[in-house]
């Protein structure tokens, strides 16, 4: 067991594990058809339009960049470090993320309801997005699981946590003040834009704890299993939306 959770947070297995997200989100987000085709996960909206600036315009391109550039960082990683890939790990890693989506928004729900005395949601758990298909949903749900945790995880978190040590922070105080940071950037993310959330302390909460969670699960188990989490939860939630 100590080998395998050493082994899950190398890059090698991170970003595989994670990339299957990516090639679905697109996939699904081509294979849209109607009014709402060109739906974007909003982080990827974001991200695009800052490489845009840079001259990257079309989604070939721009997909064309994440995979060469994960390509090349597990190419770099297996070679220095010789890491072995076994399909038993990603399996593994799997179950993980399916355990922690399961039990994700219980434990938050109630981390929020007792961080505001008993406060309950009254904001519906799936948000605008559940005026949406139940394609457009899922294709958005495959979408925050890779693009929200690659710009909130990988380049905030990671970013601030660089920021803190250069600063001579010390490693723990740092991943404090990251994970803090970066998630009410996250919960603040999803009250801007087109389908965004109405505003309101509890569900301002609740994503806020929900960052806090995932900055943690990023931390100690690495960037594969907090996508596949965060994916497999808002699945969740719009699954229990439409059958309700």
């Amino acid at each position: 067991m100590p080998r395998y959770f050493q082994l899950t947070r190398k890059h090698s297995y991170a970003v595989l594990f994670a990339l299957p997200l990516l090639v679905l989100y697109e996939l699904g987000a081509a294979l849209i058809a109607g009014p709402s085709q060109g739906l974007r996960n909003g982080a990827d909206v974001l991200l695009r339009t800052l490489l845009a600036a840079g001259g990257v315009h079309s989604t070939l391109a721009f997909t064309a960049i994440l995979v060469v550039g994960a390509a090349i960082l597990v190419a770099r990683e297996r070679r220095r470090e010789q890491v072995p890939l076994k399909a038993g790990v990603f399996a593994g890693m799997m179950v993980e993320s399916v355990l922690y989506a399961l039990v994700f928004g219980t434990v938050v729900a109630s981390m929020t309801s007792w961080v505001l005395g008993g406060w309950r949601l009254a904001a519906d758990p799936a948000g605008p997005t559940g005026q949406l298909s139940t394609a457009d949903g899922l294709v958005l749900s495959l979408g925050a699981g890779f693009y929200e945790e690659l710009l909130f995880r990988v380049l905030l978190v990671g970013g601030l946590l660089a920021v803190f040590k250069s600063a001579g922070i010390g490693k723990t105080a740092g991943r404090i003040w990251a994970a803090v940071l970066a998630a009410l950037l996250f919960s603040a993310f999803h009250y801007i834009g087109p389908y965004a959330y109405p505003l309101e302390l509890g569900s301002f909460t609740f994503r806020f704890l929900s960052g806090l969670a995932l900055n943690a699960l990023f931390i100690t188990r690495g960037f594969g299993i907090a996508a596949w989490t965060h994916a497999l939860y808002d699945v969740y939630v719009l699954v229990l939306h439409r059958g309700g």
